[in-house]
């Protein structure tokens, strides 16, 4: 019995200290890739576009990108920056997007940054 509240009582000590109770490793990001062939031809053309330097047809667009869902690499805010892949038919800006990395790496996602792939060139 008093090894038990010896026990509890370290760990409370030790939790009061701020001593962390877990330790995490860095997430790592493993992402599939997709080749520009795989791409729709709204992609491709903005991929085009964003090589050019614009012009862009929305105003958001070369907006940064948080990576508030961490689901790309983690890097310091400001390195990624968003362009939107227009849906044909679609009223609003849809949820296709290219993520360009500031060393030139290029993401893409359909589904409104919960899932990304790798543009292999």
């Amino acid at each position: 019995m008093k090894k038990s509240w010896f026990l509890l009582i370290t760990l409370l000590v030790f939790q009061l200290a701020g001593a962390p109770a877990v330790t995490r490793e860095p997430k790592k990001t493993k992402l599939n890739e997709v080749t520009l062939a795989d791409l729709p031809k709204e992609g491709r053309d903005t991929l085009v576009t964003i090589k050019q330097g614009g012009p862009f047809p929305y105003k958001q667009d070369g907006t940064v990108f948080g990576n508030f869902e961490r689901r790309l690499p983690e890097k310091s805010r400001g390195y990624y920056r968003e362009y939107t892949v227009p849906k044909p038919g679609s009223r609003d800006r849809g949820a296709r997007r290219i993520i360009v990395g500031r060393e030139g790496e290029y993401y893409y996602t359909d589904d409104h940054y919960q899932t990304f792939q790798r543009i292999r060139q």
